[in-house]
């Protein structure tokens, strides 16, 4: 991870950086589409969760699809941009605010989502094979189980191992491994639900 303590002139792009891709992230594209279709406060529906997998319990497939590009679009966008303006360095650091922002939104109050979509747009930005591999997982997985945050959990695992064996980038597996982190994290309640064998599957309604 790049060095946050160094030269003022070195550290304050970083910073600003940091704080641009965090109110990027903070968009909360499930919230305000399922708003605009006339469906309400998505976060008063199924696990309460503005992300697409909610979204999609609206039962508009369409809709849903939308959400995860707009929410992947902004993790690519903050991450690509970043390193075309600064390097590696600020990519890293851009792919965590990013991320961090759509989980813990200022605007609703630290509620958002759980960062699946935005973290595999963040992994498109940082380098597109290992991208490959991690969608590769979530379709597998997603065929075995048919449970989305079993799936989306398990290719955000597979992501800074997948970013080690391609590209041997210590900065870049710390960014992606600390995303995996959080991601598990935030599907504390789908992890409780999975051991009581409760949580619902694609294509059935429930929390």
């Amino acid at each position: 991870m790049p060095d946050l303590m160094g030269g003022f002139e070195y550290t304050w792009p970083i910073y600003l950086t940091a704080v641009v891709c965090y109110l990027m992230g903070s968009v909360p594209w499930g919230l305000l589409l399922t708003a605009m279709a006339g469906y309400g406060d998505i976060r008063k529906q199924g696990s309460g969760s503005i992300g697409a997998t909610n979204v999609l319990r609206t039962g508009n497939k369409m809709l849903a699809a939308v959400t995860v590009l707009l929410d992947a679009g902004k993790g690519w966008a903050a991450t690509f941009f970043a390193w075309q303006v600064g390097g590696p360095d600020f990519a890293v650091v851009a792919a965590v605010a990013v991320v961090l922002g759509h989980m813990f939104p200022v605007w609703l109050k630290f509620r958002g989502g759980k960062g699946v979509a935005t973290g595999a747009g963040v992994l498109l930005g940082l380098a597109w094979l290992p991208f490959l591999i991690c969608c590769g997982v979530w379709l597998l997985v997603v065929l075995l189980t048919r449970i989305s945050s079993v799936a989306g959990m398990a290719s955000a695992v597979a992501a800074p191992i997948a970013m080690w064996f391609v590209l041997h980038d210590m900065q870049y597996v710390q960014a992606t491994g600390l995303i995996a982190i959080l991601i598990v994290l935030r599907h504390h309640a789908n992890i409780a639900r999975l051991l009581k064998g409760q949580e619902p599957r694609i294509g059935r309604k429930g929390p």
